[in-house]
């Protein structure tokens, strides 16, 4: 055994990393029964890959990158989910009387207060967390795999199978249902 190889330690995976995996899954997943599965996974592969692990980095950050593939995996596999019609979707911005792209007024973006103590980011982070459970799956799987995962917007589309416009457009639809729904859930 080559001295830059690290022992790793399965048994104690669970107690070590699995509250830091379980809520990195879960913020990015917005289900506790998939981030779950998504962690056994993450724990099955890393079992059956022990022996490739050379000890550069962390055994956290190796677990994490698994993880990170199972969630871009598994946003893979639900992209192809339907979407809102066209039709559902409320349009911010006016389209007629020469005001195109002008905010129709009752749907314009309010100010957010801009206070920063921990008990607000908390409030914050589960309404958003709410607000995301809510998009459709593919308009989801864009923007974690984009804000939160900061992947290259044409990685994405290759990952879920778009076109760079299609991926555009699911952005901005995806960014305009948050800001409605965190208004209307945190914005009083």
């Amino acid at each position: 055994m080559s001295e830059n190889i690290k022992n790793i330690e399965p048994e104690k995976w669970v107690d070590n990393y699995g509250n830091y995996l379980y809520n990195y899954a879960w913020i990015r997943v917005g289900s506790k029964e998939t981030a779950e599965d998504l962690i056994q996974d993450t724990f099955i592969s890393a079992l059956k890959s022990k022996d490739k692990f050379k000890g550069k980095s962390s055994e956290l950050t190796w677990l994490i990158s698994i993880l990170k593939h199972k969630v871009i995996d598994y946003y893979r596999k639900n992209s192809n989910k339907k979407e809102f019609s066209e039709s559902s979707f409320r349009k911010p911005f006016q389209d007629k009387n020469g005001m195109e792209g002008h905010w129709i007024m009752e749907r314009a973006p309010k100010d957010w207060d801009k206070n920063d103590n921990a008990l607000h980011q908390e409030e914050f982070q589960t309404i958003l967390m709410m607000c995301l459970s809510g998009l459709p799956e593919k308009w989801r799987s864009v923007f974690v795999l984009k804000v939160m995962e900061e992947m290259e917007s044409d990685k994405i589309c290759e990952e879920i199978g778009c076109t760079t416009s299609n991926f555009w457009v699911i952005m901005h639809r995806a960014k305009l249902k948050l800001r409605e729904c965190i208004e209307k859930n945190w914005i009083k």
